[in-house]
């Protein structure tokens, strides 16, 4: 069995990285598997909603089924991130990960998942529900203020920015406790993953940006402008570097799973001197 030990920030990743490269068949089955659908389904709108354009008949009729689908996707993330957990788990266990196994933890951790999620959701927008609020209330009452009340609003914005993402922070490892550890409600989560954030909350913060960058934001923006740029000089060329970049976020999604995973092991290291033993019992693989 590996030993745990506290990581710093460049080791989480690295060892992300390493776990991806190790398991990378199983974790693209699972990525597959789970977003494959909504995936597609994303594609077919956007074909026919271009489609009635090309054909000058455009129809909003297709737009209606995005939010169902992202809704979806959002499912699917979870049954991801969930199974990922269990790959990662049994990897350190020095057992062998397989896909029915890490589906099956992803499928039974649906529900509570995505209770966790929507309270997220419903925390954030409350958060910037609130700072709007104040923000048009100052925007009315300070039209004669001039300059003072323009820089009054702008603070009061960056220090809504700020909540947010402290917020945010201190629920990052929401998923890992719910799939990990036993509650007795779902949203336990958000009280326990406030505790080990504590006095973390910028590592995690740091951690998931960095993570998002390199996972999904940077390699699709680049594929996708490289396609565009080439697309009228190069039509093939542009539209296979163009389909990458929309492929890539779902080959990598398990690395962006695997650092919050790793991510919530540290945590309980530095503030349990957690055991992998325990995580085993817990997932009934010892």
């Amino acid at each position: 069995m590996a030993d745990i030990r506290p990581m710093n920030f460049g080791e989480i990743l690295d060892s992300s990285v390493t776990i991806y490269r190790r398991h990378f068949g199983l974790f693209l089955k699972l990525a597959i598997v789970s977003l494959s659908v909504p995936l597609l389904l994303l594609v077919y709108v956007g074909a026919r909603f271009l489609g009635s354009f090309m054909t000058r008949t455009p129809s909003l009729a297709p737009l209606l089924w995005v939010f169902p689908i992202v809704l979806l996707y959002y499912v699917a993330s979870l049954v991801l991130t969930a199974g990922t957990v269990r790959i990662i788990s049994e990897s350190y266990l020095g057992r062998t990960p397989r896909l029915q196994d890490a589906l099956a933890l992803g499928v039974s951790k649906i529900g509570s998942l995505v209770l966790v999620g929507l309270g997220k959701g419903i925390i954030l927008f409350l958060i910037a529900l609130g700072i709007g609020v104040v923000v048009a209330i100052l925007a009315a009452l300070g039209k004669a203020a001039g300059a003072a009340a323009v820089l009054l609003i702008f603070v009061i914005c960056v220090l809504g920015v700020w909540l947010a993402v402290f917020v945010a922070s201190g629920y990052g490892v929401t998923t890992p406790v719910v799939v990990l550890e036993n509650l007795a409600s779902s949203f336990d989560a958000f009280g326990r993953s406030w505790e080990l954030t504590r006095t973390f909350k910028l590592k995690v913060l740091g951690l998931g940006v960095v993570a998002i960058l390199l996972t999904n934001t940077v390699p699709s923006l680049v594929f996708r402008s490289i396609g565009s740029a080439v697309l009228p000089s190069v039509p093939a060329l542009g539209v296979a570097l163009t389909a990458l970049g929309y492929l890539l976020p779902l080959i990598l999604a398990p690395v962006l799973a695997a650092v919050i995973t790793l991510m919530y092991y540290d945590l309980r290291v530095r503030r349990e001197a957690f055991d992998l033993q325990v995580l085993g019992q817990q997932l009934g693989i010892i």
